[in-house]
């Protein structure tokens, strides 16, 4: 428990180290990022917690978001053990565990027997980046969605939504918080898409934007218009789209077994910058 007594809630006091460390990586940082620079680091404003490291020395090498995702930012092997101690003694509250791949493995080795088994666990995922217009031309017809669009875009989302992650967005509520976010997300200008007689054949959302760095998500392609290049395309738009009204760096994080897409995203200019790892519950 040595680990856990430097673990600790952090508060708006810790905002500049906070800040510090996010920028020391802003493509690792981006999903931690996006919520602190909306709502600070207090957790009724936060609809999270941000816990946080310390040092010993006045500053922190470690955080770990801890809500509807965990998202652990750290290389300490003392504050990936103090976070994994606290979400322990917390019980699990989270759908997954997201974020790098080393923090992420050193937390799930040691919450597995109180956590597990997880639905699904996906190591090495590529995560991606790139800082300069698309390589490829983006395709016109990808534009952003408009709030009268969203029961066009809500079929491709929960389609998407189900073959990426397994199960469906669509729980007990009926959709109503994922409709919810998805509407969010087309008021903030974020939700793509190319719209052919009324339905989607191509679409992605940046799901989290923070000052230095965005972060693409959810990008499909209607299965029938596979192989067509429209995911290469898309995602370019979306990146042309990302460059220039939300932040400097664009990235996404794939699963390694699928090609296809890395083989677009690369085509797009994108690069790989680190590994994520994902645990599913």
């Amino acid at each position: 428990m040595l680990q856990m007594a430097a673990t600790r809630l952090l508060s708006d006091a810790d905002l500049p180290a906070v800040h510090q460390l996010l920028a020391a990586d802003p493509v690792a940082g981006c999903l931690i990022a996006t919520r602190v620079e909306a709502a600070g680091i207090d957790a009724r404003r936060l609809g999270a917690e941000l816990w946080g490291h310390d040092t010993g020395a006045d500053r922190l090498d470690g955080l770990c978001l801890s809500g509807a995702n965990l998202v652990p930012l750290s290389d300490s092997a003392g504050a990936l053990a103090g976070f994994a101690e606290r979400a322990a003694v917390q019980g699990r509250r989270c759908s997954s565990i997201v974020g790098g791949q080393g923090a992420v493995d050193a937390m799930w080795t040691q919450l597995a027997a109180d956590w597990g088994p997880a639905r699904d666990v996906r190591a090495g995922q590529p995560l991606m980046a790139v800082s300069e217009q698309p390589m490829l031309a983006p395709d016109p017809g990808v534009r952003t969605v408009v709030p009268a669009e969203l029961d066009i875009l809500m079929p491709a989302c929960v389609d998407m939504f189900i073959e990426e992650v397994g199960v469906s967005p669509v729980g007990s509520d009926g959709g109503r918080s994922y409709r919810g976010r998805v509407r969010e997300l087309i008021g903030a200008g974020r939700a793509f898409a190319r719209i052919e007689d009324g339905a989607v054949v191509f679409k992605a959302e940046l799901g989290a934007v923070s000052e230095r760095a965005c972060q693409i998500q959810g990008v499909w392609v209607r299965p029938d218009r596979r192989g067509e290049g429209l995911a290469a395309a898309g995602t370019a738009a979306v990146v042309a789209a990302a460059l220039v009204g939300f932040a400097p760096v664009v990235s996404l994080y794939v699963n390694s077994y699928n090609e296809a897409a890395l083989r677009a995203y690369r085509r797009v200019g994108f690069r790989q910058v680190g590994t994520y790892m994902t645990v599913l519950f």
